[in-house]
């Protein structure tokens, strides 16, 4: 009798997650129940998968709202029902559009009104009404309404607890304290589940609307939908599977001589045996889909990488939708798709951050909107801020509040009983949906249409998104189309753009075999000179790097994985640095650990030496030692085909004949690394990128280093990139009217900022100023400026003062001057005729100058850094440290000084919980240093932002890369403000 039943999905309203909704039902003798959560059907594919295993009638439906009021509920009748009334909402969500009072006249949907509703009732409507409603009816002529009344029992929580929690997520829904929560926010206190026939016997004096209620729900059916994870994407791309088959191996086959040559036997097997597998598995359409999104991705010249799990197959570097060579680096294309996988197999294309939406626009234009929807996200209550939430519901003082949410003051608050009440609210509240949002990058195409499965949101993204989360995708059948979108892509786009432009050469950037074998760029990467380039930039990356004279391709695709905060913590990372140097010192377990991990030392870095092991060492085909891969990260379909396979690496290696105790050794090491391990795969898609990005920042640094500022830079903030275009050999100058576009701009070696980088600048000027001067010529004055542009006093301002009208040869002060005049005092008209015309007096105006030091304020504040003049020139002290990083090798072991300009900071906790930090520095002649706080040292954090730092400490080495231990730190002063003064 429960055609109204809600769940969490319901949000900030329903209390119960679906299993337990199913439980609760069942526990009260429900046999069968309608699921309809407001305004989306995210629950629904899942309500219908556990009411079949709990052996439960599952139907689903949505209930309509606009605001807090209730319009309407649908029900579907079938298959066909659930797309009908994920159509209607979806209409109305693409569109922007307002719920109307009445709903669409669904053909295989019912509409269940609440009582009072006055329309008519055509077919398939119905009017339901609440126990509490029935004495509405009493003398009343419902001769009319006797075959459209069923019942209306809604169910939003469990209990009396869970109706309390109900309003606390009501009062943070509508951003209101408990009492502010009116009736009309919330559902009843009786919006539950009632006891074993207590509903019936309610309505014992209607029996008829119970039978009305029977009928309608009787005649539901929700068994058109699959038990069990079935392909729901597209299943061909030419509308043939024949076809599909012979077209993927036309083009893998074409691919094969021109990634490997003609007469390469060992490519030829490995992508016929692949292909072998793809068409047994179903997945041409998968694999020619993702070389179609490439190919109208290529045709607009656009970059991309592709990585993820599909860079193991030697099929898909044949399409070329990766450029990692899966045989040169011995992946496994078990990895990527066997015949026991479970989950969908993925491929992640990574493109320009600008190019991304449009080569969605495609995927949604090629293969329909009725079957194209981005991938969506549910996010939960989990983070400590939801404490803040309930504290306000609850109209606590912020200061309290405040205090709560204090770390350092957990024990204090453990005995609060005000806290106390919080936490007890926050434990129910955790881990529930909170909001819907949008994935990274997940895209689905599907052979239905995707309003069988879901309604769609419209996102600020603006495109139309399903309304669950991968995990779900997954369960009901959908493979999704990672379509990402990174900075490093459009590092590089830029970049060779640049540099076509500027020095009029092509530069073709896919030629990573020779890059890799280009001796400037291998010593970069062995003195950690990477900066601005992809993966390998950050302060701990180029210490790798340094540690390990990384000079190859084989090094740098290790580097990139044991960087990995898994890795790295398990002592793999200087096991593996170690080794490195001395190969001597390896001790191997066994021959096959030698020839297997021969390349990484006998460390296990990546998710594939588990593999391997797992198939030379233990015995075990592909397939399984990739189920087992994945059951030790905590990904087995049961515990019990996982403990069966750990049970066969034992068997099958015993009978290869290894020695017990190595295989208890060996295996104790898989299984402890397999839970963090990184893909080889994502490594090596890593350093292909790595390459591309290093050979245009050796051989086109100043174009490369542009490239980076007009792509929002990277790890670092945008000064230090700055920096490093002056290192690189460019003047840099201050933006300028007459030669700035909005961004960077380069042109010979004069490179000049760009509007974008000026704080307080408006959006319109920073694309209006360059347009205008390029449309109709050079500004000659502020005054032409101000009158071609229509800017505002405030902004010229701004323009004056970070001195982009420098052309003028005045100083600030005097346009300052000339502004005012000019904008800020306007005459008052006057209708008095003049008796005498009074002779205009010529004021001379003082000399006014600029100081060095007020052009570097002003630059600090407007742009964030000086240009004009260094951090360091600006100190009040002339002392510069005892050494300089040229010669910090010589004072190993020594104490010393440095005063260096902040980088950037890292903070770390120790194994027994205490903080330590990460500094990196500038010296005085631009050069790098890093930095070790230990706590016992700094027991007070030292960071004081940007500016520079008198650092004492002890020179430290490791594997050839110096560092300091500090001892003593402290910001120095600059000088002050002469305008403060």
């Amino acid at each position: 009798m429960y055609l109204n039943a809600h769940s969490q999905y319901s949000l900030r309203y329903g209390t119960m997650p679906v299993p337990r909704l199913i439980e609760e039902a069942m526990a009260r003798g429900v046999t069968q129940m309608v699921l309809t959560d407001i305004n989306n059907s995210t629950g629904a594919m899942e309500f219908i998968r556990e009411c079949r295993e709990k052996g439960m009638k599952g139907i689903c439906g949505i209930e309509y709202r606009r605001d807090k009021k209730l319009l309407y509920i649908g029900i579907a009748r079938n298959k066909e029902g659930m797309r009908e009334l994920n159509e209607f909402l979806t209409h109305h969500n693409l569109n922007s559009l307002e719920l109307l009072d009445q709903a669409a006249d669904f053909a295989n949907a019912y509409t269940i009104y609440p009582y009072g509703y006055r329309g008519k009732l055509r077919k398939n409507k119905y009017i339901g009404i609440r126990a509490d409603e029935l004495h509405f009816l009493f003398n009343a002529d419902i001769n009319l309404l006797r075959n459209k009344l069923v019942v209306l029992q809604p169910v939003f929580v469990c209990d009396k607890l869970e109706y309390r929690l109900h309003e606390y997520l009501r009062g943070i829904d509508l951003n209101l304290v408990l009492t502010m929560v009116t009736k009309e926010d919330k559902c009843a206190r009786t919006d539950c589940f009632l006891p074993p026939g207590e509903l019936e016997s309610r309505f014992s004096k209607y029996a008829f609307i119970l039978d009305n209620t029977r009928a309608l729900m009787d005649s539901c059916s929700m068994n058109e939908y699959n038990s069990g994870r079935v392909n729901l994407n597209r299943k061909t791309f030419t509308g043939s599977k024949k076809d599909d088959r012979e077209l993927l191996e036309k083009l893998a086959m074409g691919g094969v001589e021109y990634r490997y040559g003609k007469s390469n036997k060992e490519a030829l097997k490995k992508v016929k045996h692949e292909l072998k597998v793809i068409f047994e598995l179903d997945f041409c359409a998968y694999f020619l889909i993702t070389w179609d999104i490439i190919r109208y991705a290529s045709s607009r010249g656009y970059y991309h990488v592709g990585r993820g799990s599909g860079a193991n197959s030697t099929v898909a570097y044949c399409l070329r939708i990766t450029d990692v060579d899966p045989i040169e680096l011995d992946l496994y294309f078990e990895r990527f798709l066997n015949a026991q996988r479970t989950s969908p197999p993925d491929f992640d294309l990574d493109f320009s951050w600008d190019e991304r939406e449009d080569v969605q626009d495609y995927i949604f234009k090629r293969y329909g909107a009725a079957h194209t929807a981005l991938l969506g996200t549910m996010s939960t209550f989990k983070d400590r801020s939801v404490i803040r939430e309930i504290g306000k519901v609850m109209g606590l003082p912020k200061a309290e509040i405040d205090g709560f949410t204090d770390p350092t003051r957990a024990t204090a608050n453990r005995d609060n009983p005000t806290f106390k009440k919080i936490t007890a609210i926050y434990q129910m509240m955790q881990n529930m949906p909170n909001q819907r949002s949008i994935h990274a990058g997940g895209v689905l195409i599907s052979e239905e249409p995707i309003t069988y499965y879901t309604a769609l949101d419209l996102p600020p993204k603006g495109m139309p998104t399903v309304q669950w989360d991968m995990y779900e995708a997954e369960k009901i059948g959908f493979d999704k189309y990672d379509i990402l979108s990174q900075r490093g892509i459009g590092h590089i786009k830029e970049a060779v753009r640049l540099v076509e432009e500027n020095l009029g050469k092509k530069v073709d950037v896919h030629q990573v075999r020779k890059f890799m074998k280009d001796p400037l760029l291998n010593n970069k990467l062995k003195i950690g000179d990477t900066i601005g380039c992809f993966y390998i930039e950050s302060p701990a990356m180029r210490q790798l790097l340094t540690k390990l004279n990384c000079d190859s391709y084989l090094v740098l695709v290790a580097a990139s994985s044991i960087i990995r905060p898994g890795v790295a913590s398990s002592g793999m990372m200087p096991a593996y640095i170690r080794y490195h140097h001395d190969p001597s010192k390896v001790v191997y377990l066994h021959p096959v650990m030698e020839e297997m991990l021969g390349e990484t030392y006998g460390v296990m870095v990546y998710q594939e030496d588990v593999i391997k092991i797992c198939i030379h060492f233990a015995g075990m085909d592909g397939t399984d030692a990739d189920i087992l891969r994945r059951g030790m990260s905590g990904k087995y379909r049961s515990k019990k085909e996982f403990d069966r396979l750990v049970e066969r690496f034992f068997e099958e290696a015993r009978k290869l004949g290894r020695p017990d105790e190595t295989i208890t050794e060996v295996w104790r090491q898989v299984s402890s690394f397999a839970g963090y391990s990184f893909s080889k795969a994502h490594s090596a898609s890593f350093a292909v990128e790595s390459y591309q990005s290093l050979f245009l920042k050796t051989y086109f640094p100043r174009e490369f280093m542009v490239a980076v500022l007009n792509n929002y830079g990277g790890f670092y903030s945008r000064w230090l990139y700055v920096h490093e275009l002056k290192k690189a050999g460019a003047n840099v100058h201050l933006p300028c009217v007459n030669n700035s576009l909005a961004t960077v701009s380069i042109v010979n070696e004069d490179a000049y900022l760009g509007f974008v980088g000026v704080h307080g600048l408006e959006n319109r000027f920073m694309d209006l100023i360059p347009e205008e001067r390029i449309s109709h010529g050079a500004y000659i004055s502020a005054e032409d400026l101000i009158k071609r542009t229509g800017i505002g006093i405030e902004q010229v301002v701004i323009l004056i003062r970070v001195g982009a009208l420098r052309f003028t040869g005045k100083s600030k002060k005097e346009l300052l001057w000339e502004v005012h005049l000019m904008m800020g005092q306007k005459p008052k008209p006057s209708n008095n005729a003049e008796l005498f015309q009074i002779e205009k007096k010529n004021y001379a105006m003082p000399v006014l100058i600029n100081t060095d030091l007020e052009n570097a304020y002003h630059e600090l504040e407007l742009l964030g850094f000086p240009l004009s003049m260094s951090m360091f020139d600006l100190l009040k002290t002339v002392y510069r440290g005892q050494v300089r990083v040229s010669n910090l090798k010589q004072h190993i072991g020594k104490m010393v000084k440095m005063v260096g300009l902040y980088v950037c900071e890292k903070t770390v906790h120790t194994k027994n919980n205490k903080k330590m930090w990460f500094g990196t520095f500038l010296d005085a002649d631009g050069n790098f240093f890093d930095t070790t706080h230990f706590a016992n040292s700094t027991p007070a954090y030292p960071f004081r932002g940007h500016g520079c730092y008198l650092i004492a400490g002890v020179v430290v080495e490791d594997f050839g890369f110096p560092s300091i231990e500090v001892k003593k730190f402290a910001k120095l002063e600059i000088l002050p403000n002469p305008v403060m003064d």
